[in-house]
């Protein structure tokens, strides 16, 4: 759980699993008016052209990643990468997770004034994140229908979707570590209401 430091504003870590809907949760809340602090947008950012880090990934994997004509990594072929290899994917998480976190720490400085801002991180609890945040909400749904979510989504074999679920901790591992769960297991949509009682609410300070 969020560590109940005393933020001068309110820091909504939001996560849950590959394919739960999470982002969908992200672009609402957007739409309310709340800044969203994205950790993928901030990862492909780190990995555009001529970044320093995208220099280091293509010295590592040379023409089987990089982009044809370009000096572009191509992205489909570095996740097969990744997703296949547990060693190379650590690799890059060492590499980038850092990157990441200056970004946060950057954009959480310019804000500081917000009085509520959301920190969408996907592996906030797999890189330890816990402590940007004042309250940690999870986006959850079954197991079953985050592999046919994701099957659907990006076009994977059942085999290439599992690999990519397996790749993050499990939701059933998530659930006892946020503050609040949020269920995205029924129609679209359903976790408005949900999530409208949470944001309406002030946020909770850990007193343990």
């Amino acid at each position: 759980m969020a560590l109940g430091e005393p933020f001068s504003q309110r820091r909504i870590g939001l996560t849950g699993g590959i394919a739960s809907g999470k982002s969908s949760v992200g672009r609402w809340l957007a739409q309310q008016g709340l800044p969203v602090l994205d950790a993928d947008q901030f990862a492909r950012e780190a990995l555009e052209p001529n970044r320093q880090a995208t220099n280091t990934v293509l010295q590592r994997y040379g023409a089987t990643i990089q982009a044809e004509g370009t000096e572009a990594i191509d992205r489909a072929a570095l996740g097969r990468i990744m997703f296949e290899d547990p060693g190379e994917r650590r690799w890059l998480e060492q590499l980038i997770h850092p990157i990441v976190r200056e970004r946060f720490d950057q954009a959480l400085t310019l804000g500081a004034k917000t009085p509520a801002i959301v920190l969408m991180i996907p592996l906030l609890f797999e890189a330890g994140l816990e402590s940007l945040c004042s309250e940690i909400w999870l986006v959850d749904c079954d197991e079953s229908q985050q592999l046919k979510r994701l099957i659907a989504r990006d076009g994977l074999s059942p085999e290439a979707a599992q690999a990519r679920i397996a790749a993050q901790w499990p939701l059933s591992r998530k659930r006892g570590l946020a503050d609040h769960v949020i269920s995205n297991k029924g129609q679209p949509g359903n976790w408005q209401a949900q999530v409208m009682v949470l944001l309406n609410a002030t946020a909770e300070v850990d007193t343990d």
